[in-house]
């Protein structure tokens, strides 16, 4: 008689993981539809040149490049975070190591994931530059330089493209305790992109606002495909909620986690 309470009970957690996961599922095309529309929207506005939104971005251009002038040594600590620490070539040499840790460990779909999202966010940030052609700011005393084109930016787009890979990777290998500290890194890393490429006068606050909302965007698109595969396949009964794939934590990604 006893087997029957505990067959119950596996049925019951196994019914509780698989509504987890259609959570899971759902919020990742919602955020993919929010962060699409919220990108569109500044889209257009940046074309038909809205008044408000350009004064917004002369505004906040002018007073953080006075502040700038001003502070010589703050200029010189910007531009080494902006171009070497949180440099896209660094975050996305980064995100190549990952990626080969992740074929390391066989976790052939996580590391098919993580190169497709990179390289999608890279080339979609470059078409959409090419398309918009929006200039950079020209500012009176400008502290620093950009070659190509201003909207979205590509630092902030790279920042939320790679930073979202690793902590989606990463976080089921981390431990529980660590975890708000990695988001924590992860947030402060992104908003520090793009205030600095704001304050060292190379895009305008919407820029930055446009490569943050398509840089989610492209993020949560592939991590919906890549939750709907993982419900295709019968795998996502899980008790852990965090990370693409938290049986990366066992000690064999491709066996773990299956429906039985």
């Amino acid at each position: 008689m006893t087997a029957r309470p505990a067959a119950r009970a596996r049925r019951r957690s196994r019914r509780d993981a698989d509504r987890r996961f259609g959570m899971r599922l759902f919020g990742s095309a919602a955020v993919a539809a929010v962060a699409s529309v919220l990108f569109g929207l500044l889209l257009v506005l940046v074309e038909s040149g809205w008044h408000p939104l350009r004064r917004l971005d002369a505004g906040a251009a002018l007073r953080l490049n006075r502040a700038a002038l001003d502070h010589p040594a703050w200029t010189g600590t910007l531009r080494f975070l902006s171009d070497v620490v949180w440099d896209p070539v660094t975050l996305r040499a980064a995100v190549a190591v990952l990626t080969l840790w992740l074929v390391y460990r066989r976790a052939w779909r996580l590391a098919a994931w993580s190169a497709v999202t990179a390289v999608a966010g890279g080339l979609t940030g470059l078409l959409v530059k090419t398309v918009v052609e929006r200039a950079r700011p020209d500012l009176p005393d400008p502290v620093a330089h950009a070659p190509g084109f201003s909207f979205p930016s590509g630092h902030a787009m790279a920042a939320t493209t790679s930073f979202a890979i690793l902590l989606l990777v990463l976080l089921p290998v981390v431990r529980r305790g660590l975890r708000p500290l990695c988001w924590a890194v992860a947030a402060v890393s992104v908003l520090g992109v793009g205030f600095t490429r704001v304050a060292l006068g190379v895009h305008w606050f919407s820029d930055v606002v446009g490569g943050w909302t398509l840089g989610l965007a492209v993020v949560a698109l592939t991590g919906w495909s890549f939750e709907a595969w993982r419900a295709d396949a019968g795998i996502g009964r899980t008790e852990v909620t965090e990370g693409l794939e938290p049986e990366l934590g066992g000690d064999d990604p491709e066996e773990q986690g299956r429906t039985p």
